[in-house]
């Protein structure tokens, strides 16, 4: 395996909220640890609530953490200055969920995308700056016209590919996607997804690919971590993961994945997630995920299960070992 560019350690992050005229601690993230290996692309994979995006913003420093340990280069980013975070920018980039809420409507295209050389490349004069926003632009699949645009003259698709090519154009070494293709239309999220893995190939980027459809994880990703209120279930890699799944929760949102032939979707072993994912105010105690479990025993509801290798993956689940 390719030495990690990124690794993660006990990251814990929460806010402080007002519930019932008093003030609550929320724990979106509690005690995460991983690692991304050059030019690999790991999936963070949860339904809403899980502590996906918290994670993502959290390790690039765009919302606080509340401890644990994120090395990059050599170097803790929980404890950089301001200045030396700064000049770290440029190399950990990040394209977010909804495009059209992510880009300036009042900015045409071309200023867009040359914002981040203007903050971040200052050596560049305004003719390289042109140079490699035209260049950028076309290996994101956008013609030199588009620069005069504005975002709501994009297509949802179009919008999208501006935010890679904004994100791209520093020349990063890790590209952290927040959803990238969830917002999409199903025939534009291929195109996406295509493109994100070319400019990898290309750039030699290592991704994180946050996502809560497991389908799109299977084509773009090497391994896959699945969270749940804010803590890991499983880690393994996306043939593993696919192919034999430990952890409950990840069973379940395999089988909750479509598939096109409805004799396959019928003839295969359900297991539903009854109700809603608690509130992370008042998560279950033990395991977080016991309350949805149909494998649930008593020592779930006292011992919070450690992340231990079972089979291919690493799986936080008293009874993965007995689990077919």
């Amino acid at each position: 395996m390719s030495p990690a560019v990124l690794q993660v350690r006990d990251l814990r992050v929460s806010y402080r909220v007002r519930e019932r005229g008093r003030h609550v601690r929320l724990r979106a993230v509690d005690g995460v640890s991983f690692t991304l290996a050059a030019g690999e692309t790991l999936g963070i994979a949860g339904e809403s609530g899980s502590g996906k995006s918290t994670l993502a913003r959290a390790l690039l420093r765009l919302v606080p953490a509340d401890g644990g340990v994120v090395q990059f280069a050599g170097r803790s980013l929980l404890e950089l200055g301001a200045g030396e975070l700064r000049a770290l920018r440029p190399r950990l980039q990040m394209i977010f969920q909804d495009p059209f809420a992510s880009l300036d409507p009042h900015m045409r295209i071309g200023e867009i995308i040359a914002e981040p050389l203007q903050v971040m490349r200052l050596e560049l004069d305004a003719a390289a700056r042109d140079a490699r926003v035209l260049a950028m632009m076309s290996r994101c699949g956008l013609t030199a016209g588009y620069a005069a645009r504005y975002p709501h003259e994009c297509s949802g698709g179009e919008a999208q590919r501006v935010g890679i090519a904004r994100a791209l154009v520093v020349e990063p070494e890790v590209l952290v996607c927040d959803e990238p293709i969830s917002s999409l239309d199903a025939s534009i999220r291929s195109q996406i997804a295509n493109l994100l893995k070319d400019l990898q190939q290309q750039m030699r980027l290592s991704l994180l690919f946050i996502a809560h459809d497991l389908a799109a994880m299977r084509f773009s990703c090497d391994r896959v971590l699945v969270l749940y209120l804010g803590r890991v279930m499983e880690v393994a890699t996306r043939d593993a993961l696919f192919s034999a799944p430990r952890h409950p929760y990840t069973q379940a949102l395999l089988q909750a994945v479509p598939i096109p032939d409805p004799r396959t979707t019928r003839a295969r072993p359900r297991l539903r997630l009854e109700g809603e994912i608690p509130s992370p105010l008042s998560p279950p105690s033990g395991c977080v995920f016991r309350t949805r479990c149909p494998h649930a025993i008593e020592r779930c509801a006292h011992e919070v299960p450690a992340l231990r290798t079972v089979g291919a993956s690493l799986v936080a689940c008293h009874r993965a070992e007995e689990l077919p």
